[in-house]
């Protein structure tokens, strides 16, 4: 007989879609910057190109660390994280840009990566990946 699992909690439900709203932003811009390199007519091709296809891999991270933390994958926390500390440093780029316009898309990636980030390390969510706080040696 076996026990019914235990419902996902919530945080770590909007914690893997805030990693896979990640994900699929860096590889969807990663896919125009290739399409824009094979087809536009950027100041540098090879550059558009390998931009694209670096952000489309990078993309794959937090999409690979969100679907572990739906499948409940303790390995997946480290990723996760990884992708929304990375997330800060163009969030601070965009905030100190002398364009105006793009400071409104640094506010909002600096929410989504703190948001992110409070998620994955929140009790509710450590918990139901299994890992232990520091300090409990069981």
């Amino acid at each position: 007989m076996s026990a019914e699992p235990t419902p996902r909690p919530n945080r770590l439900t909007a914690a893997a879609a805030v990693s896979g709203v990640e994900g699929v932003v860096l590889a969807g811009y990663g896919v125009y910057l290739l399409v824009m390199g094979l087809l536009g007519s950027p100041e540098s091709p090879t550059q558009a190109e390998m931009g694209g296809l670096t952000l489309i891999a990078l993309g794959a991270l937090p999409l690979i660390a969100a679907r572990g933390l739906l499948m409940r994958k303790p390995w997946a926390r480290g990723p996760a994280l990884i992708t929304h500390l990375m997330a800060l440093i163009p969030a601070w780029t965009l905030l100190r840009a002398e364009s105006q316009a793009l400071i409104p898309v640094g506010i909002a990636v600096a929410v989504v990566a703190v948001a992110g980030l409070v998620l994955v390390v929140s009790r509710e969510t450590t918990e139901a990946l299994g890992i232990r706080p520091p300090g409990r040696g069981d």
